[in-house]
């Protein structure tokens, strides 16, 4: 079951939603950490590997994108409200937005910096700067947008986790575990 059903998500959708929620969290929490290190040869390894991910980030959610394209998208439970069935497709585009410009939103920044420092994702190669005039006015907007974007991201993946627990533990239906394995049953569970 690697394909998405009317029904189920397949493996490959599980598997990147997964591997991109713990990077978009994880970068998320390396970002916090990085800006706040006293060493200066520590807060750079952090910054590079920050990057590194980025990176990954991106790319994968470029993959994750043209998946949901190519496979259908299990029908929400019978059981879900209009309400929330307009709600959940505008929160997913948003989600997939907001993965997609965060990283951007750091690659614009390292390409418009003062600094110049070349981005080497996990020292395999170097990444091109985008072709963006460098200042420290451009720089300065960028590390704001960066950081506020990355909160409005993590604000909407609080959001997404409340709506899934909420899902598995007060509406007792399947929205959440057919996002863990595509052999859970699909009919709405009975509550105990």
């Amino acid at each position: 079951m690697l394909r998405n059903t009317d029904t189920r998500y397949g493996w490959a959708s599980i598997g990147l939603h997964w591997l991109i929620a713990l990077l978009f969290i994880g970068q998320f929490g390396l970002g916090l950490v990085m800006v706040r290190i006293a060493s200066q040869r520590i807060a750079f390894e952090l910054i590079q590997l920050h990057k590194s991910f980025g990176f990954l980030l991106l790319g994968l959610v470029l993959v994750r994108i043209g998946w949901r394209l190519g496979n259908a998208s299990p029908e929400l439970p019978e059981e879900v409200g209009p309400m929330e069935r307009r709600a959940a497709p505008a929160v997913h585009v948003l989600l997939y937005a907001v993965q997609l410009v965060v990283p951007l939103s750091g690659w614009v920044l390292v390409s418009v910096s003062v600094l110049e420092i070349p981005s080497m994702p996990f020292n395999l190669f170097v990444m091109p700067h985008l072709p963006l005039q460098v200042s420290d006015a451009a720089e300065t907007f960028w590390i704001f947008g960066h950081k506020w974007l990355a909160y409005a991201g993590i604000a909407l993946v609080v959001l997404h986790v409340l709506a899934a627990l909420r899902h598995h533990f007060w509406l007792r239906d399947v929205v959440l575990v057919r996002m863990i394995s595509p052999f859970f049953p699909t009919s709405a569970r009975k509550p105990e």
